[in-house]
């Protein structure tokens, strides 16, 4: 099941990208909501916020180890794993391929969500941002109970 979001969110994310570059110019902004959401090609070379920018091929190096590393934890709980942890492992590696496909064919990974008062991103990174956010709250309030119903 959780292979299967992975495989549907890479493809969302990487249909949306194609579509943005198909019918974009670079740095072209359509308002979709005046001064608050627009979409905005941009092509970013470095990682979150632009940081590293230039270094693509270290950037997809490490994308790649911890998106296996991430695939084989869920692999081994693939049975036994709590759906919150399963899921938010599941969001982090789409939005790291789906960015990573991007890095490897492009050189450079697709940005277009503009808030205006924050960096453009892209759908892979709202999956890692949420992947992220729900593994916090499984650490911080589910494993936790768990662990105590097992007494640990």
């Amino acid at each position: 099941m959780y292979y299967i979001i992975i495989i549907v969110a890479v493809m969302l994310d990487q249909v949306v990208k194609y579509i943005i570059r198909s019918n974009m110019d670079l740095y072209q902004s359509i308002p979709i909501i005046g001064g608050i959401f627009h979409i905005t090609y941009i092509q970013n070379t470095g990682a979150a916020f632009s940081m590293f920018s230039g270094h693509t091929g270290i950037l997809a190096l490490i994308t790649v180890i911890i998106t296996i590393g991430i695939l084989v934890y869920l692999f081994r709980l693939r049975k036994d794993g709590h759906w919150a942890l399963m899921l938010s492992l599941s969001l982090i590696v789409a939005g790291g391929l789906g960015n990573i496909v991007d890095r490897l064919s492009l050189k450079y990974v697709v940005d277009f969500l503009d808030l205006r008062v924050w960096p453009i991103f892209n759908l892979a990174d709202v999956y890692v941002c949420c992947g992220c956010g729900l593994l916090v709250v499984y650490v911080f309030f589910i494993e936790s109970k768990l662990n105590a119903q097992k007494g640990i």
